[in-house]
């Protein structure tokens, strides 16, 4: 049997991405530089699939999200949906693309108009799209509500009136309005709870199963993105530095600063005895500035002179584990320490 066959098909593929935010200065708001938020983004996501995106605050996760949707127009690069280009397109030409992809955001109160009801946030995108009769829309709002957890009388209540957690499914029911193929969730647990971050992400994976969703789930808590993803990729200074299946990221990571990563990880103290600590020097460069050729080197204990000058391109290192970093050019294995 082909096994690449077998496969569910790419929804999403993205190819070298950037995204520089010019840096306007003096009387004349003169573009003075650029801040490098995403610098060569590259991946793909199937169906059905959840994409985990790890990274530092400030490491462009949260910028390719909102550029994959279109929310920020690319720099450069290109962004197929089931192999279609959509990099360039607009207005009513992108509307279609809009109902198949949506976010769910990281504030589940700041991102409720809080002069509007439960029931007229979920339905407005039905509105914006011209979907269904009003009657045809409030049945539509008041099944998405069951279906996220929340009774239906409370399409009358504002924002205020609910917790965050429900708050947030609120923002859950709005994104699947449109019944879309894939969602880009923002960081969306990050400002809740731990015991509520475990029913939002167990609501996630139902839906996904339930309706064959595809996620792109932008993170810093590895133990989330461990539970919830397929594969994951992780990002230093807009690039991404590592790519594979979760199992194989966690249990033998091939970029230091996954190795970082994972080492910060909180775990039982008598794991800990036997776990050694990998702590990074200095702090993260500025994306205005980055280094030149490997952007993690000025912090990495295995940098080379080579890493200073030359870019490390993102290879398959192992079958379907890709790592951008020079130590496995020409086939030489990283001597990385396992994660656990």
């Amino acid at each position: 049997m082909n096994v690449v066959a077998s496969l569910p098909r790419k929804l999403v593929e993205v190819t070298n991405l950037k995204k520089h935010f010019p840096i306007h200065s003096g009387l004349f708001s003169r573009i003075s530089g650029q801040v490098y938020a995403v610098d060569g983004v590259s991946f793909e996501i199937r169906r059905g699939e959840t994409l985990g995106l790890v990274g530092e605050s400030g490491c462009g996760k949260s910028t390719v999200g909102r550029t994959l949707l279109k929310l920020l127009e690319p720099t450069d690069g290109t962004i197929r949906v089931d192999g279609q280009d959509i990099t360039r397109l607009e207005g009513d030409a992108l509307l279609p693309y809009r109902r198949r992809m949506q976010m769910i955001y990281q504030d589940p109160y700041a991102s409720l108009n809080p002069r509007m009801s439960a029931g007229e946030i979920v339905g407005e995108p039905l509105i914006i799209h011209d979907i269904g009769t009003p009657a045809e829309r409030r049945e539509r709002v008041a099944g998405l509500f069951e279906r996220v957890g929340l009774r239906p009388e409370a399409m009358l209540s504002y924002p205020h009136e609910f917790s965050g957690g429900q708050r947030q499914r609120i923002g859950i029911a709005r994104a699947l309005a449109l019944s879309p193929d894939l969602i880009v969730g923002d960081e969306p647990v990050s400002a809740l709870d731990v015991s509520i971050q475990a029913q939002i992400i167990n609501l996630l994976m139902d839906l996904q199963d339930e309706l064959k969703l595809s996620y792109l789930f932008v993170a810093h808590d590895l133990a989330v993105v461990e539970h919830i993803s397929h594969r994951v990729a992780v990002m230093y200074l807009g690039r991404i530095v590592e790519m594979t299946d979760r199992k194989s990221l966690f249990e033998m990571p091939l970029h230091p600063y996954t190795e970082a990563l994972l080492s910060a990880v909180p775990i039982p103290k008598s794991a800990a005895r036997k776990r050694k600590r990998m702590i990074l020097k200095g702090d993260v460069p500025s994306p205005i500035n980055p280094p030149s050729g490997c952007h993690f080197h000025a912090r990495c204990p295995y940098a080379m002179p080579r890493c200073r000058t030359d870019v490390p391109q993102l290879s398959e290192v192992r079958p379907g584990h890709f790592a951008s970093c020079h130590l496995h050019d020409n086939g030489v294995t990283f001597p990385l320490r396992p994660a656990s």
